[in-house]
């Protein structure tokens, strides 16, 4: 117990203001008045995953029982057992492909290992110009994807921690950008055992800058003097951005749990490096583990946020003792630019 307060402690008064702000010109931040909208790279790595944590408004920090765990709490991983597999898939906003599959195993005295994949596809578009805005007859596409190994390990009966390394990776057309990331969180079951309180550090990395042949070009620089040269190779020099970095404290709570009936309260604080604070909000009804709703609210407090209601269920089959699958949908409101919907398939063996 005196250890996990330690660590929230340095969490809540390092990680905010150091870490998310280190990363940038200091002359730059006014806390009081830049809310740094649109200043980080790698958006994707803030949609969320996982039809059962979206519906509950994204307040999974400190639930993360299922494998959307490593990327909302890698530590939610280890109270995982057996073998555990999900796919997702969402049809995003302007029909962006949103994909999602995670693979994890507990293996006695180790720990849990897992690896997954996030993947948001634009599919393909017609290359337009200046010149011929109808089209040039080539297509482009833009493709970003992190690809992760995930370790968590209970430390005790309450006490988990997880981390994960990843590759980060935005490409459009014929150019990338790249980078290594790191994930951690912890998750602690309180003295009263129907209270959990979870915190989880995203995407801690080096800046990403775009790099490829798309940027090259060909330039005279002195068209107006004779006889130097006429064709020079340059590129475009393209900015740095930092990677979307996320501090996250939840707490869950089993209002009730009699062995018929689960209600599940959860809330989340989240700090990110390019926005105002936020809190989410979700509540979970599960009937004999067999079939569950569930609703939330997401991004409260954000300034000018489209995002709001979310809602959804699950059904959960069991086939036999050691093998299981559920099913979760999710609804999300996105205000003006309509909802989204979102599938995922869960299966442990």
């Amino acid at each position: 117990m005196r250890q996990f307060i330690t660590f929230l402690i340095v969490c809540m008064g390092v990680f905010p203001h150091s870490l998310v702000y280190a990363q940038d010109d200091p002359a730059a931040i006014d806390e009081g008045t830049i809310t740094r909208v649109g200043t980080t790279a790698a958006q994707f790595l803030k949609l969320g995953v996982g039809a059962r944590a979206i519906s509950l408004g994204g307040s999974f920090v400190a639930e993360a029982n299922d494998m959307s765990a490593v990327y909302w709490n890698p530590a939610g991983f280890a109270r995982l057992s057996g073998r555990n597999l999900q796919l997702s898939n969402t049809r995003y906003l302007a029909d962006v492909n949103y994909n999602f599959v995670a693979f994890g195993t507990s293996i006695d005295q180790v720990g849990s290992i897992g690896v997954s994949l996030l993947m948001v596809d634009s599919g393909d578009m017609p290359v337009r110009t200046e010149m011929q805005p109808e089209g040039t007859g080539e297509q482009f596409n833009a493709l970003s994807f992190a690809l992760q190994l995930s370790y968590a390990r209970n430390l005790s009966s309450q006490f988990s921690i997880g981390a994960n390394i990843k590759l980060v990776q935005e490409q459009i057309w014929h150019s990338k950008a790249s980078a290594i990331a790191f994930d951690i969180g912890t998750l602690f079951t309180t003295p009263f055992s129907s209270l959990r309180l979870g915190a989880s550090m995203s995407n801690l990395g080096p800046k990403l800058r775009m790099e490829g042949r798309d940027i090259l070009f060909s330039e005279d620089p002195s068209p107006n003097t004779i006889g130097t040269a006429e064709i020079v190779n340059a590129q475009y020099r393209t900015d740095s951005f930092s990677m979307p970095l996320i501090f996250r404290v939840g707490l869950a709570w089993d209002a009730i749990d009699d062995g018929t009936h689960r209600i599940v309260m959860m809330t989340d604080a989240t700090h990110p490096n390019d926005n105002a604070e936020y809190v989410n909000a979700g509540a979970e009804y599960t009937f004999r583990n067999l079939i569950s709703f569930r609703v939330g609210y997401r991004n409260l407090f954000e300034p000018d946020t489209e995002q709001g209601i979310t809602a959804g269920g699950s059904l959960n089959i069991r086939i036999q003792r050691d093998l299981s699958t559920r099913f979760d949908y999710a609804y999300a409101d996105f205000g003006r630019l309509t909802q989204t919907h979102w599938f995922t398939f869960n299966l442990s063996f």
